[in-house]
C-alpha cells in the first residue's frame, strides 16, 4: 500500500511538473489577435504596431486576423470563445468592449466576465468643435449657449451608435443641454457639412479633425481625455472646463478569454508592456494622433467596469438601442 501511495504521489508530481512545463515552454506556434473590425482602421492599425513587438519578446509569430461585421460583435465574441491556451488574444476597444454590449439587445458577452486583460495600450482623444461662426469660444459658454438655444445647435456624428454620437449624447447629459443629432454615414461627410456651416459642432477623433482645427476651419473647445491631447496642448480638457469627470475617448487594449492561466496571461503582459515603452512604439501610436496608454490588468479591468456604467446610464437616460 505504502508502495501504492508513493506511486500516486509520483504521478501527481509529474503531472504538475509537465504542466507547468507546457507553461513555461508557451508559446510554442504562433498566436493570432483578433480585431474584430475590417483591415485599415484605427483598430487594425493598432493590432499592427503591436503585433511585431510580440512576435520579437515572444519568439513566435503573431499574426493580425481581421473578423469584423455585426458591428463588432463577430469577432470579439470569437475570442471570448477561444481555447483558453493563450494562443487568441483581442485587440479590443471602448466601442467593442463597452459601447456595443451595453447598447446592443444582441450582445452575448460580458466584457469583465469573458476576457482577463493585460494593458491598455492606446488612447486618441476626442474634441468638442465648433464651426467658426458658433459665438462660443469656450466649454463654459458653449454650454450657456446651448441653454439659451435648446434642440437648436445641430450636432453631427459618424452615425448612430458611433462614438461620436454617443460622447454627444453623454455631454447632453453631464450638462443638461438639448442639441439636435445629425447622423451621417461617416466622419467624413460630417465634417464636410460642419465645415460648410450646414451644422454646428462634432464630438470627433482628434485623429481625423486635427488638420480641420490647425486650419481654423473648425474651433475646439475642449478634449474628452482627462488630460489635454499633445496634439492640442492649449485647448483644456472638458473636465477642466468644469463638467468634472467627463471622459470619453477611443482606447485599446490586449486581452485573453478568462480561463487563460494567469501565467500565460502575464508573459503576454510583460512583452506588451515592454513593447508599449519603446520610444519607436509610441511615434508610431503618435503619428496616428494616439497616446500610448500602459496600464496594469487591474486598471484595464477598472477603465472597462466604469465605461460599461457610464454607459449603462446614457443607455437608460435615452432608451437608444443599437440593432
Amino acid at each position: 500500500m505504502a508502495t501504492a501511495r508513493f506511486l500516486r504521489a509520483g504521478l501527481a508530481t509529474a503531472s504538475l511538473l509537465t504542466a507547468g512545463g507546457a507553461w513555461a515552454a508557451y508559446p510554442e506556434k504562433p498566436i493570432r489577435i483578433i480585431v474584430p473590425y475590417a483591415p485599415g482602421g484605427n483598430i487594425d492599425v493598432n493590432a499592427r504596431i503591436v503585433a511585431p513587438g510580440l512576435t520579437e519578446r515572444l519568439g513566435q509569430p503573431v499574426v493580425v486576423e481581421n473578423r469584423g461585421g455585426a458591428g463588432s460583435r463577430i469577432g470579439t465574441e470569437m475570442a471570448a470563445k477561444a481555447a483558453p491556451d493563450g494562443y487568441t488574444l483581442l485587440l479590443g476597444s471602448s466601442g467593442s468592449l463597452t459601447i456595443n454590449p451595453v447598447f446592443s439587445p444582441n450582445a452575448t458577452i460580458d466584457p469583465l466576465r469573458d476576457f482577463s486583460y493585460t494593458s491598455l495600450v492606446s488612447d486618441v482623444p476626442m474634441a468638442l468643435s465648433v464651426h467658426p461662426s458658433v459665438p462660443a469660444r469656450s466649454v463654459k459658454e458653449f454650454i450657456a449657449l446651448a441653454k439659451a438655444r435648446p434642440e437648436r445647435l445641430t450636432m453631427a456624428s459618424a452615425g448612430v451608435g458611433s462614438n461620436t454620437h454617443f460622447t454627444g449624447e453623454l455631454f447632453q447629459l453631464e450638462t443638461a443641454t438639448r442639441l439636435v443629432h445629425v447622423p451621417y454615414k461617416g466622419t467624413g461627410p460630417a465634417l464636410i457639412d460642419l465645415m460648410g456651416g450646414q451644422v454646428d459642432l462634432i464630438f470627433d477623433q482628434l485623429s481625423t479633425s486635427i488638420s480641420l482645427i490647425k486650419s481654423g476651419k473648425l474651433r475646439p473647445l475642449g478634449v474628452t481625455t482627462l488630460k489635454r491631447s499633445f496634439l492640442l496642448p492649449a485647448v483644456p480638457t472638458i473636465d477642466e472646463s468644469g463638467v468634472r469627470g467627463f471622459e470619453a475617448s477611443s482606447y485599446t487594449g490586449i486581452m485573453l478569454p478568462s480561463a487563460t492561466p494567469k501565467d500565460i496571461v502575464m508573459k503576454i503582459y510583460g512583452a506588451l508592456t515592454d513593447w508599449l515603452d519603446q520610444p519607436a512604439t509610441r511615434e508610431s501610436f503618435a503619428r496616428l494622433g494616439a497616446e500610448v496608454i500602459k496600464t496594469t490588468p487591474e486598471a484595464a479591468a477598472r477603465r472597462i467596469r466604469d465605461d460599461v456604467a457610464k454607459w449603462i446610464k446614457v443607455r437608460e437616460a435615452t432608451g437608444i438601442s443599437l440593432k
